[in-house]
């Protein structure tokens, strides 16, 4: 049987409205040729791209990915911030990994690699402050509901789902010990997840966040060759003189510290997808 190339062409595009892209975006056609060149430079030193922004914040570093844009136009809106830390960053897929767009599998452990909360504990980051490697979570676990607090083990999902919303108590050494929601998104190409807090975020005696004025969002977009990584936190700060700066360079520090980890969960995703 003959089948004409236009229509070929056509079943191709068909499969790509209804399903998602069927291949990843170049890196250079989701930050642009020269920030794609710095990352490429920075990536073998675990190297990233940062932002911090006081006075009427707005998104700098965002990818060119209509999926992430549209969520991260939400939560600002619903959020209203006044204080914008970014950070990019990019992890370089293993050599042998020559598909246009990640595997199932692939998939799947990249989505509950970023479910593994418990995995968070004792991580650590390099406070400014203190000049010096600091705890950032002394512990993080999956609870049942903000009221009853059980603790739960981390979820795990064959095949992720679309939109998933699960919370964590997580006692962090700067802000105390605090409730937060946690809600996943899984699309073809980009793996998206958002913490708010549920309680009040102190800094030392301090009220330094708000219930609710917390938004740290983490988007893993598929490259090709390699995954974008674009974190933010955007809060409604406290406007006590000089401690919205303080925050902003903590937040900066303490996105490393989370794209490190992330990092080290896409090694064995990659590792234990069939490989």
């Amino acid at each position: 049987m003959h089948i004409k190339p236009w229509l070929t062409l056509t079943f191709i595009a068909f499969l790509g409205a209804a399903g998602g892209p069927l291949f990843a975006a170049a890196l250079e056609e989701l930050v642009g040729a020269d920030r794609a060149a710095t990352l490429r430079a920075i990536s073998a030193e675990g190297g990233t791209i940062a932002e911090v922004q006081l006075k009427r914040p707005a998104p700098i570093l965002v990818p060119n990915h209509a999926g992430v844009r549209a969520i991260l136009d939400q939560n600002i809106r619903s959020l209203d911030p006044g204080l914008f830390a970014e950070t990019l960053y990019r992890y370089p897929k293993p050599a042998d990994s020559g598909r246009p767009l990640w595997s199932a599998a692939e998939k799947a452990s990249l989505y509950n690699g970023a479910l593994a909360l418990s995995t968070l504990s004792g991580i650590q980051y390099y406070s400014a402050s203190r000049r010096a490697m600091r705890t950032f979570y002394e512990t993080s676990r999956v609870i049942d509901s903000p009221g009853a607090k059980r603790v739960l083990p981390d979820p795990v999902y064959s095949e992720p789902p679309a939109a998933l919303k699960i919370y964590a108590r997580q006692k962090d050494l700067t802000f105390g010990d605090n409730i937060y929601q946690y809600e996943y998104r899984a699309e073809s190409d980009f793996l998206l997840f958002i913490q708010e807090n549920l309680t009040i975020m102190n800094a030392g005696i301090i009220p330094a966040i708000g219930k609710n004025k917390l938004r740290s969002l983490v988007a893993v977009i598929d490259a090709g060759d390699c995954l974008l990584i674009y974190a933010v936190s955007m809060a409604q700060a406290s406007p006590l003189p000089g401690l919205g700066e303080r925050i902003g360079n903590s937040f900066t520090n303490r996105a490393e510290a989370i794209l490190k980890w992330y990092a080290g969960q896409a090694d064995r995703a990659f590792a234990g997808a069939g490989r």
